[in-house]
């Protein structure tokens, strides 16, 4: 279990070690990085395109999901659209919650649901937890979303999202003392055999299905650092001077909590600051 406060600094103070120049100079400095930030959103824009391009792959296996409404098949999932986003959210059967990670990213997902929907795409979470579990969990953490459980079928093992013993092999020591029983064990993740510490992994898969055929295809698949497509907060925090402030570890996520996990963070505001600063002198 990480311990590490959630709020710890382990970037060093900004002002103390940052260059401050003139207005001209910052502008300079500045109008040369929003040529770099050009250059990345082009490439984004062509590898967005190459991405629609990939070939894609039939669902052959009829995987039929517990939901609040009963047993559905994935191509009922997509609620009449053409698109479906699934989550992979990391909570195995037995778990108490969900992974935090995962929620990190979840907590996301209330708002953009409703614009999704207007572009002809379906958003639902999938984990291998039994529905029950799933909806008490979701309850406490607030969010409206659809999840449903995958426990019955072998959705997440064919997406290579849950492994079980058998699905591991002698491989590469794996450096995570939380995780001794499973250090010296690979399983496929991420398109590669690799070590990995836990039963069940995050992702986020695509499909899309025929309106006339109804047949449903896998068309993408993202893994690993991809999952940060889900992450906005993460956006964000790429734009501030201490970034994401996050120790070099492992796991750099360490620092995340349930939303609803988080230690009070104590007032600051403008007016009380000045205030201490009053008193003081």
């Amino acid at each position: 279990m990480n311990n590490a406060h959630p709020h710890a600094s382990v970037a060093p103070a900004a002002a103390a070690h940052h260059a401050v120049v003139s207005p001209e100079d910052w502008l300079a400095r500045r109008k040369a990085l929003m040529a770099r930030e050009k250059e990345l959103a082009r490439l984004g824009d062509e590898i967005a395109r190459e991405r629609r391009a990939l070939p894609w792959e039939r669902v052959a296996k009829d995987y039929v999901f517990d939901t609040p409404d009963g047993p559905r098949r994935l191509g009922e999932l997509f609620a009449g659209r053409r698109q479906l986003v699934v989550q992979h959210f990391m909570f195995g059967p037995g778990w108490e919650q969900g992974c935090p990670s995962c929620s990190f990213m979840a907590d996301h997902t209330d708002g953009m649901t409703i614009h999704l929907e207007h572009r002809d795409v379906t958003f639902i979470a999938v984990s291998r937890a039994t529905l029950p579990e799933i909806e008490r969990f979701k309850a406490r953490m607030g969010w409206k979303f659809d999840w449903v459980s995958s426990a019955g079928n072998d959705f997440n093992r064919d997406f290579h999202v849950s492994f079980d013993p058998e699905d591991r092999v002698e491989g590469t020591a794996f450096v995570d003392p939380e995780k001794a029983d499973l250090a010296k064990s690979q399983v496929y993740y991420n398109y590669a055999l690799t070590p990995f510490p836990n039963t069940e992994a995050p992702g986020v898969s695509v499909f899309w299905k025929d309106a006339e055929s109804g047949e449903v295809f896998h068309t993408y698949s993202t893994f690993g650092r991809g999952v940060e497509v889900m992450m906005g907060a993460y956006r964000m925090l790429d734009l501030v001077p201490k970034g994401r402030d996050e120790r070099d570890t492992f796991y750099k996520m360490e620092w995340v909590r349930h939303h609803d996990r988080y230690a009070p963070e104590p007032a600051r505001s403008c007016c009380a600051s000045a205030a201490a600063q009053t008193s003081e002198a």
